[in-house]
């Protein structure tokens, strides 16, 4: 053969030896399987309807259960997942500031009122003076159990830290009962319920401590309002096939009837 076409025929052959390692590139961005950060509670319960939805859909969700808030932004963007669904925008936002991580929302999944749950009252009425009131020590959470405090009349906030969702402790500027505020790690409070007089307790911990937010918070917050969870990934896969078939998966009507007939208003639907 001559060189010349001994060439052409090395680069022809070069050329369809990079597109056939270039293919498997292309697809993968289309993953089959995926792993997805959930806090532990009824984040699982819904999964698992989740998994068998986006199962329908060729994708295959497998979940990894965290016990501590701080963790799963932190595993996603080493890459060690490919999503999570555990926060709301405002707990994201702080992270992002903190941090510096590069993690976008995708989409909404429910909303889970936060409640302030005790031992040894009934309602926010009987607090009595100097009590010990538990709340969250992560800035989104703690300001947070804060808003609710104050809604609940028993506590005044600085009006610029209501406005920038910052409030910390030392932004209280009326405190009539004298309450002894005890920031804790969101997972350590059901723990610390029997020391406490009241204690905010995230859903999720409250449920996985026999606690409902129907039947035994004795300060409940509106389930309008910012907090919705959601779905988040790194800004690079955002318009993955992968990622919009978890978020539709997660909004599908089975996924919508399960939460609202399962939790009857103690987690609602936030698509």
């Amino acid at each position: 053969m001559p060189f010349s076409l001994r060439r052409r025929a090395a680069i022809a052959a070069l050329s369809l030896f990079s597109l056939a390692t270039l293919a498997p590139a292309t697809h993968a961005q289309d993953k089959a399987a995926i792993k997805v950060g959930i806090s532990v509670g009824n984040a699982e319960k819904i999964f698992e309807v989740v998994k068998k939805v986006a199962a329908r859909d060729g994708l295959d969700v497998q979940v990894v259960v965290f016990n501590d808030y701080q963790l799963p932004n932190a595993a996603l963007a080493a890459g060690d997942l490919d999503a999570n669904a555990f926060q709301h925008q405002p707990f994201l936002d702080n992270q992002i500031k903190a941090r510096g991580y590069d993690i976008v929302p995708v989409g909404l999944t429910i909303t889970a009122p936060l409640g302030f749950y005790s031992r040894k009252v009934k309602s926010a009425q009987e607090l009595p003076e100097g009590a010990s009131v538990g709340i969250q020590n992560d800035p989104s959470n703690g300001n947070r159990a804060l808003l609710l405090l104050q809604s609940a009349g028993l506590l005044t906030l600085k009006p610029e830290a209501v406005k920038n969702n910052t409030a910390t402790p030392l932004d209280v500027t009326a405190n009539p009962r004298k309450l002894k505020l005890v920031p804790l790690d969101a997972a350590q409070l059901p723990r610390s319920l029997d020391d406490l007089t009241i204690a905010s307790i995230n859903n999720d911990y409250a449920e996985k401590a026999g606690l409902s937010f129907v039947r035994d918070a004795v300060i409940k917050e509106s389930p309008q309002g910012p907090y919705a969870n959601l779905i988040a990934v790194r800004r690079a896969d955002k318009d993955k096939p992968w990622a919009k078939k978890l978020v539709a998966a997660y909004q599908s009507a089975e996924v919508r009837r399960f939460i609202e007939t399962t939790f009857k208003g103690a987690l609602i639907p936030a698509f």
